[in-house]
């Protein structure tokens, strides 16, 4: 009796333990999807301030166009040059290992792009790094799909 009480015990203790990890992930999952979504908002509204502090030092973005780093990101940004006006987001998955979060969005993306309004559907990759516990934009690739989402 006394070995399946210490089995029962050992059982419970296994099955909150699973359970509490999995309830973390996805609060931070849904930290990861809350902060995406405000990303868009503070690109369509070019507040480059917010996004200095959200874009890591070493930070790479990969467009239509080119690719390149934090600092031409945020003047592309605050400029103008690409405007991203309103990013629709259809799906959204996150996965996180360690410290780190891929988020997958599928978007329709209006922007003005020199001078002209433009939408794309696009896959857009973002990871996201967690350092002295504040998550900070790595990477953002946009993938432009062949139809419409």
């Amino acid at each position: 009796m006394k070995i399946f009480v210490k089995c029962f015990v050992v059982g419970l203790f296994l099955a909150w333990n699973i359970s509490c990890t999995f309830a973390q992930e996805k609060a931070v999952e849904q930290e990861i999807i809350t902060l995406s979504k405000n990303k868009w908002q503070w690109m369509a509204d070019k507040n480059v301030d917010v996004l200095d502090s959200l874009f890591h030092e070493k930070s790479v973005y990969v467009h239509m166009g080119g690719s390149w780093g934090k600092e031409r990101e945020l003047a592309v940004i605050k400029s103008g040059g690409i405007w991203y006006k309103k990013a629709t987001v259809h799906d959204v998955s996150v996965e996180i290992v360690n410290n780190t979060a891929v988020l997958l969005n599928r978007i329709d993306l209006l922007a003005v792009v020199g001078g002209n309004e433009v939408t794309n559907p696009f896959i857009v990759t973002e990871v996201y790094v967690n350092e002295n516990d504040k998550w900070e934009l790595l990477s953002l690739s946009f993938t432009k799909t062949m139809t419409p989402n």
